[in-house]
């Protein structure tokens, strides 16, 4: 049997645990430089604010509903996903993190046990330990999981949380219920596919042939219609992949007309981009970068490009990404246009232990010693200790972030604030 436990409204819940006041009142989580609406209360979603919508637009609507607006404030989320996760991994050591709010679970040699009993003790202990509010959805597949999942939180009345397709007849209710686009895995394209074969609903998916998802579809696609009729065919991932590339973006709090405003900031994303790539033990084989005006000053010249260029070996040195991505700067660089956003993304990715050589390249690995000794000044005494040449030194970039709450679980600092007037409160 599988688990899909879901933390409902993830950020806002974060936001809630430490603030209680907010609790049952629209909430909307603000992207980074607090540009648009990245996650919503159900409060917030019932007054029609769209996901994605940008904030000057809604600044309005939002001041009128007494929307309580927050900077994203990924320390604190990072910490309350892993001390969610750590609960969940207290019930089965098969554990799979599928996302910041997300994990599989999977219950081998618990075929006597009441898993409503069990649901209801995982919601039960999170909410009392963490303070974060999850549904539950048990099934005989992950895919299937999913789906109770989402049964589990859209009838939450009904089901308090937890739901458990474990007969015939609910799994297949469950997958007439389901619309096609809402499959775990069928992206647009398929669905526009799918929809244009009268394919409606999972359940619809779940009974084509097996010849016309190989033909018209994929093996993939294939395994996910075998999980939909509760033949496991997907498998836990117990340890997560590492990623087939690593990128840094950011939207710039002003605009910049400078080559070398655009630099900095190109450098130091490559940084970032390295630190990440050195994390997980890989070496990239080529670096995109891409620059763009404000599309949203229809006034103003718009520009946007990006250029892809083919490094001569891989690599995870800082010294050599930024070179080669400040290169690429070069090439797409225009004058007299205003720059919002600019971004550094690695492809190409490759274990370091398994990168190819270059037999005219003699000193492919002479940065190793410095970015080891780099990373261990990083963990040791925090991010941007030291910076390279081509970066400022003098300036530290800040995002936007004029309603950020404070890092509750990870910064003692912020957790207890001195007032004079009242005195200590926490």
């Amino acid at each position: 049997m599988f688990a899909l436990v879901d933390c409902n409204n993830f950020y806002a819940s974060c936001e809630r645990v430490f603030q209680p006041q907010w609790e049952s009142k629209p909430i909307v989580i603000l992207s980074n430089n607090d540009g648009c609406v990245i996650a919503r209360s159900n409060e917030a979603k019932a007054l029609g604010v769209p996901m994605g919508a940008p904030t000057f637009k809604y600044q309005k609507k939002i001041a009128e509903q007494n929307i309580k607006m927050f900077s994203s404030n990924y320390p604190l989320y990072g910490d309350m996903s892993n001390r969610v996760m750590y609960i969940l991994e207290r019930y089965t050591p098969n554990t799979e993190v599928y996302s910041i709010d997300e994990a599989f679970l999977r219950f081998d040699g618990f075929d006597y046990f009441d898993f409503e009993t069990t649901g209801f003790q995982i919601k039960k202990q999170v909410r009392q330990w963490t303070g974060i509010p999850v549904s539950i959805g048990f099934a005989p597949t992950k895919a299937l999981a999913k789906i109770a999942n989402k049964i589990a939180k859209k009838f939450s009345s009904k089901t308090q949380g937890v739901y458990i397709i474990d007969t015939e007849e609910k799994r297949i209710k469950a997958l007439k219920w389901t619309a096609v686009k809402d499959i775990w895995g069928i992206g647009m394209q398929h669905t526009k596919k799918l929809q244009a074969q009268g394919i409606r609903t999972a359940y619809n998916f779940a009974n084509l042939p097996d010849s016309w998802i190989r033909k018209h579809m994929s093996v993939l696609e294939l395994r996910l219609k075998k999980d939909l009729l509760g033949l496991p065919h997907i498998k836990l991932e117990e340890i997560v992949p590492a990623k087939k590339s690593i990128t840094t973006t950011r939207s710039f709090k002003n605009n910049y007309k400078l080559f070398h405003e655009l630099e900095d900031r190109i450098s130091t994303y490559a940084n970032s981009c390295a630190e990440k790539l050195r994390k997980q033990k890989s070496s990239c084989n080529a670096v995109l970068v891409f620059i763009s005006s404000n599309r949203h000053q229809t006034n103003k010249q718009q520009y946007r490009n990006s250029c892809v260029i083919t490094l001569p070996y891989a690599t995870d040195s800082s010294i050599t990404l930024c070179k080669y991505a400040v290169e690429g700067l070069k090439r797409i660089f225009r004058d007299g246009i205003e720059y919002k956003k600019a971004g550094v993304l690695l492809l190409g990715l490759v274990p370091s232990k398994e990168r190819q050589l270059n037999l005219f390249q003699s000193n492919i690995n002479k940065h190793d010693p410095l970015m080891q000794a780099i990373d261990k000044i990083h963990l040791r005494f925090g991010p941007n200790q030291i910076k390279l040449g081509n970066q400022d030194l003098k300036k530290t970039w800040k995002m936007r972030q004029e309603h950020l709450s404070r890092r509750y679980t990870t910064e003692l600092n912020e957790v207890i604030v001195v007032n004079n007037n009242s005195g200590i409160t926490l």
